[in-house]
Formats: C-alpha cells, structure tokens, sequence
C-alpha cells in the first residue's frame, strides 16, 4: 500500500509504473495543476480533484461526487493505467489527496495502488529531482469491475443512526466536528452519533504514515473494536475520509465504507438531522 521514495526511483522509466500527482486545495482549486507544471516528481500525470476524481454536481450530491466507475477507468486507461500496471498517487499534504485516488482504483477492481510514503515534501527533501516535462500518455484499455459494498449512502447512514453495531468516522478537522467554523459548507457541525478522527492524526510530524500498530491501536480505542466492515468513514465531501481508510487498511483493519457524498451531499437535504454547535451558556 505504501511505497518509499527510493523504491519509486527505480520504477521512474518502466511503463509499467503510472504516477499520478494528486496535489490539490480545497479554496484555489486552480493551484494544484499551476503546482505540477512548476514541477513534479518525473514522469508523473496530473489528476485533478474537481474533474478527473469527482463527477457531475447537482446540488444534492455533494462538493466532490464520485464519477462513474467507467469514467474514472476511462481516465486511467487514457494515461496507461491497465489491469497489470502499478498506480502510485502522491500529493504534498501527507495523502489527503492521493488517498481518493487510491481508493477509487481499488474501488473499480485495481490492485497494485500505492500512496508515496511521506509525498512530495520527502522527495525533495531527500534531493531527488523534479521536471517540468508532461508526459505524452500510452493509452490502454481498462474495464472497470467496481465494488458496491465498499459505499454507502446517505440514505443507510441515515437509517443507522444510533445503531450500535456500526461507527460513523468524521475526518474533519476537531473544530470543524464540533461546528466552531465552516470554511466551506453552508452548514457548520457534523452527522449526528459520528465520531472524530482528524485524517492528519495518521500522520507522523515528516508526514509519513504512522505505525500500523499504533494505528490499529487508535481505531479500535475510538470504535470499540467495531468489525472494519462496520465502519463508514466521511468528510466534507468524500476526499479526507479516504486517508482514514487507508490508514486502517494498511493498520490491517480492512473492510471499512466510504460515505462518499459525506457532510456537503449531508446538508444539502435540510431534512436530515444535524448536530450544530452548542451554544455556551451565560
């Protein structure tokens, strides 16, 4: 699941290798592509959040809705990614966004997907080189073989409030859960009965990921010890969540959903229940 930066140095020349640079930000969505054309680890493509990982918006599903399994295939396919090819994704903020990229190759039936342990920042930091050069893609055919029960929808998250036997994980950061500020979403607080678990708690301070056990630890304090496949994970709008799931995936707690349409899809319904800030008394 997670590959090191002088195993990736090795693979830069084989076509068997597909990089993607993920980097992206939530309020300047244009930054991320400015960001990889100033630079980028050789090699890499560029995949955007807005157009390549998400899908058409309509008002109700969120600020990042999943594109259809063969859209996304399509896209992969367009730059070499094939049934046997190795993905790697990487960003700069510890795979905040990579790790969307990651979960949906393995949503639509891919294997070999890696996160590049500690991003771009590693990569630099180490000395390794950066291009400017775009890579012309080798296009291939791929079938996407998408996995339904890795989602769940706003309706089953709905209809298992209060449930006991299933965790609801908010990866947004604490004062965003707690309804202290919104930056983003027109409604501040979170889904009633989800837990906190800010995706930036997986990450050492060099932004490497964690140790499994130490993660394994974590999640299994803040569920309960909860079965993974009875854990749903979200966000603002389905990215950040990811992170979570590949940090209790890669802690071998494997099995957990996605909530991808996640608070965004949530609020856009004002008839689902919320939990808003609680007013501090006099």
């Amino acid at each position: 699941m997670l590959i090191n930066t002088q195993d990736l140095s090795t693979h830069l020349t084989d076509p068997q290798w597909i990089i993607f640079d993920c980097r992206h930000d939530l309020l300047e969505i244009e930054k991320g592509e400015r960001l990889y054309r100033e630079g980028h680890i050789p090699g890499a493509h560029f995949a955007n959040m807005d157009t390549d990982l998400s899908g058409e918006k309509n008002g109700g599903n969120g600020r990042h809705p999943l594109p259809s399994p063969n859209a996304f295939a399509a896209f992969l396919a367009r730059h070499g990614v094939g049934t046997n090819s190795s993905v790697v994704a990487y960003d700069d903020v510890g795979g905040q966004f990579a790790a969307r990229l990651w979960w949906m190759a393995r949503w639509i039936g891919l294997t070999n997907v890696h996160l590049l342990d500690g991003g771009l920042q590693k990569w630099i930091a180490e000395g390794r080189g950066l291009s400017k050069e775009v890579p012309v893609p080798q296009p291939v055919a791929l079938r996407a073989e998408p996995d339904a029960l890795m989602l769940w929808s706003a309706g089953e998250v709905e209809a298992h409030i209060g449930d006991a036997q299933f965790a609801l994980i908010d990866a947004r950061a604490p004062e965003r859960y707690r309804g202290e500020v919104e930056p983003i979403d027109p409604v501040a607080g979170h889904i009633p009965g989800a837990l906190n678990r800010f995706f930036k708690q997986n990450l050492a301070p060099d932004l490497t990921l964690r140790p499994p056990l130490e993660l394994a630890k974590e999640f299994n304090a803040l569920t309960g010890g909860l079965p993974p496949e009875n854990i749903i994970h979200q966000c603002g709008s389905g990215v950040t969540a990811c992170m979570n799931i590949f940090a209790m995936e890669y802690a071998g707690l494997k099995g957990a959903k996605l909530y991808a349409g996640s608070w965004s899809e949530w609020v856009s319904d004002p008839s689902r229940p919320v939990v808003l800030k609680e007013e501090k008394s006099a």
